[in-house]
């Protein structure tokens, strides 16, 4: 979860500078889709085995496919247009919490005192590195229905999260996503059609195909096979509270690249960060 979380950080500068050259959300979330499909698709190919799926399980894999990625993809993307970056990572942090409320109503998990103050404390350290983000006022002119849209994504993601722990433990992680990938891909293609015909490819400079590789290949395709790894072995909840990381990482790179700098409350914000999962 670490790692996958790690990698969503990553994507978040990289998929943002592809938008500013003119590849819209709806065409960044089907190259997601679509590259993420062909990957799996080809992982099970050179797989030792193939594995049958239930006819029941692949409609469940239909409507896990529709949480986990289309709808946590598309509402965030779109909301992430409308709103500012900071109030975007802000939203964000509500994920552990919206978990830990599900997963306590379905799956009975229990609400210990260590786990809500674990929650909190994370969520202090990642209010504190984006609030503290020295480029904050530049970008906040937030939006409610782009705020609203953000949160729609991660109550979604929560939601998979939680109905489909015992469906992902069923398959392996190639079998579990090729298929969720697949249905994404057929139900997105028909939205962003226009969006990917309208992109000048020959125009693009080389670090923006780099770049989408890099949400395709690292955001999208790692980070979901190491998800449901994760989804097997940790609870809902604790799954959830590395989500925390992905502010740390984004921070972290605009440091290295020169648009911020790294001082004490950064520092602070880590420290919780960490030790509140």
């Amino acid at each position: 979860m670490f790692a996958a979380c790690a990698a969503w950080g990553l994507m978040s500068p990289l998929g943002k500078d592809a938008m500013a050259h003119g590849i819209s959300g709806l065409a960044l979330v089907s190259f997601r889709a679509v590259g993420a499909a062909l990957c799996f698709w080809l992982t099970s190919l050179l797989g030792r085995h193939k594995e049958d799926v239930a006819p029941r399980d692949l409609l469940m894999f239909f409507f896990a496919g529709m949480l986990a990625i289309v709808f946590n993809q598309c509402c965030f993307t779109i909301g992430l247009s409308l709103t500012s970056p900071v109030n975007a990572s802000i939203v964000t942090t509500t994920l552990p919490i919206v978990t830990m409320i599900l997963a306590a109503l379905f799956l009975k998990e229990p609400v210990t005192n260590k786990k809500v103050l674990g929650i909190f404390c994370g969520a202090i350290g990642a209010l504190l590195l984006i609030l503290g983000n020295g480029h904050a006022a530049q970008n906040g002119n937030g939006n409610l229905t782009g705020d609203l849209l953000c949160l729609t994504a991660q109550c979604s993601f929560a939601v998979y999260l939680t109905i489909f722990k015992k469906l992902i433990q069923k398959y392996t992680v190639v079998t579990c996503m090729k298929w969720m990938f697949t249905y994404s891909a057929i139900c997105t293609i028909p939205f962003s059609y226009n969006s990917v015909a309208s992109i000048d490819f020959a125009t693009l400079p080389l670090d923006i195909y780099l770049n989408i590789a890099v949400v395709v290949l690292g955001g999208t395709f790692f980070a979901y096979l190491l998800v449901p790894i994760g989804q097997r072995i940790l609870r809902p909840t604790v799954a959830t509270m590395y989500n925390y990381v992905q502010p740390i990482i984004a921070s972290i790179i605009t440091v290295i690249v020169g648009l911020d700098t790294f001082g004490l409350m950064k520092s602070i914000a880590i420290a919780l960060v960490f030790l509140g999962v």
